[in-house]
């Protein structure tokens, strides 16, 4: 699990309710409205129906799992394992990667190595790497699109509400009273779509394009270690080619490991 994620949106919520409850004379039955919940959620769903392809929006779940079930890949242990292959390839030959292709999980892996095995030009092997790249990025962005989209509309529709509040409040000017207390409930659903958009969506959207960043720079070291394992390229060399996506300060730790 994803504790920053839990932490970042459980404590954005956390933190709005300390502030209601310090607050002198606020009471919290006063930040509790049904309807401006409806029209800030509703709308919001409704707009992102209307954006996007139903299949897109359906698979809304899975995304939400990707922001809470994830896992940082260890780049270090991904060029190690290349490195093993680099080093496989150049004493046994390149036809030997086909009886290790049963210990690598990770598919791309698994579909370079292949291609290499088989013969592949060099030219359309790395054609093909970078297409299956291309489509892994298309699809992250779609699911970073769905929160974009709620970002987006949330505050929208929590201005129609607060418009939609006003206007039933100014219908209703005979009452002094409740005027003040109208008001107050206009307003809210402008909080609910500012609390929608900057405590859940845009920064669910920001952690899955962040995510999706890693997986690139993921997919690239592979393209990378692949295409010199089948040029025949030293072990060592890909090793110190590879090793410069790994920041300089867990590159001098690694150092320093290897030489104790």
């Amino acid at each position: 699990m994803d504790i920053a994620s839990v932490i970042g949106i459980l404590g954005g919520f956390l933190l709005i309710v300390v502030s209601i409850a310090i607050a002198p004379g606020a009471s919290a039955k006063a930040f509790i409205d049904y309807p401006s919940i409806v029209m800030v959620l509703g709308g919001a769903i409704a707009a992102l129906l209307t954006s996007m392809p139903l299949r897109d929006v359906l698979k809304i779940g899975g995304v939400i799992k990707k922001v809470f079930f994830n896992k940082s890949d260890d780049v270090s242990a991904l060029i190690q394992q290349i490195v093993s292959l680099a080093e496989t390839a150049r004493r046994d030959g390149l036809l030997a990667l086909e009886n290790r292709l049963p210990e690598i999980s990770d598919p791309f892996i698994v579909l370079g190595v292949q291609m290499a095995v088989d013969g592949t030009r060099p030219e359309v092997m790395e054609d093909i790497l970078r297409t299956e790249m291309d489509a892994v990025a298309a699809r992250h962005q779609t699911g970073k699109l769905i929160f974009d989209q709620i970002g987006k509309f949330s505050p929208a529709f929590g201005m129609i509400g607060t418009l939609v509040g006003l206007i039933i409040m100014l219908g209703n000017m005979s009452d002094p009273n409740a005027i003040g207390p109208g008001m107050a409930v206009a307003l809210l659903t402008t909080l609910y779509g500012a609390i929608v958009a900057n405590v859940v969506a845009l920064p669910m959207a920001e952690k899955l394009a962040h995510l999706s960043r890693e997986e690139q720079i993921r997919m690239e070291i592979v393209v990378r270690g692949i295409m010199a394992i089948q040029a025949g390229e030293n072990p060592r060399v890909i090793e110190q080619k590879l090793r410069t996506f790994v920041p300089p300060k867990a590159r001098k730790q690694q150092e320093q490991k290897k030489a104790a």
